[in-house]
């Protein structure tokens, strides 16, 4: 029996991941479209590997490893979300294209709804994250850049400076970049060009 989709079952930002061959009602389609949401089919073994959306990947460099183990981590757990820590686990010199790809590759995978990555800068974690496949990774610093990287941008990874933050604003940014919902409508139609280069080139 094919599953059925109804309003109900969409949430209000994101990725929805239906069984392939499901049931999607009209009015679960215009839901989706109305609030930016993707309606993905998948294979049912990809459906039951799908991260619940509470997970969140998290890594750092040599550069913003304090501030994931003594702010972020205690944050995410504060919060109730769960965190898949990818490393590093000591402030030994590391490459943040390393860190930056273990967290991308679980978004990408569907096995984190989001990811957080700490470097020195959070610049170099952005450009290596943003080159895997459905990634949408955003350098925020404040407030402001934060709610615009998730209202606009429909950012799914979020990358932070260790050593341009201080712990409260980075905390700040988290708690911002986690609460905000994707804002669709027109943004949407921005989303899809950006998914539309990036499928340009892996052709």
């Amino acid at each position: 029996m094919r599953a059925v989709i109804t309003e109900r079952d969409i949430p209000h930002s994101g990725d929805l991941k239906v069984e392939r061959g499901a049931l999607i009602t009209p009015s679960a389609r215009d839901t989706a479209r109305e609030r930016g949401v993707r309606i993905l089919e998948v294979t049912v073994e990809e459906l039951n590997s799908a991260a619940p959306a509470d997970t969140v990947a998290i890594g750092a460099d040599h550069g913003g490893f304090a501030l994931k183990e003594q702010v972020l981590k205690p944050l995410l757990a504060e919060i109730g979300l769960t965190a898949t820590d990818v490393g590093v686990s000591d402030s030994s010199p590391a490459d943040y294209p390393d860190i930056a790809l273990k967290v991308a590759t679980l978004v990408h995978q569907g096995k984190a709804a989001r990811g957080i990555i700490v470097d020195g800068a959070g610049i170099g974690s952005a450009m290596a994250a943003n080159k895997v496949p459905g990634v949408r990774a955003a350098l925020c610093y404040d407030r402001a850049s934060a709610r615009n990287s998730r209202e606009h941008n429909n950012a799914n990874v979020l990358t932070l400076g260790g050593r341009l933050l201080t712990p409260s604003q980075a905390e700040e940014v988290v708690r911002v970049w986690l609460s905000t919902p994707f804002g669709g409508g027109r943004h949407q139609a921005r989303i899809d060009k950006i998914t539309a280069i990036e499928k340009a080139y892996l052709k």
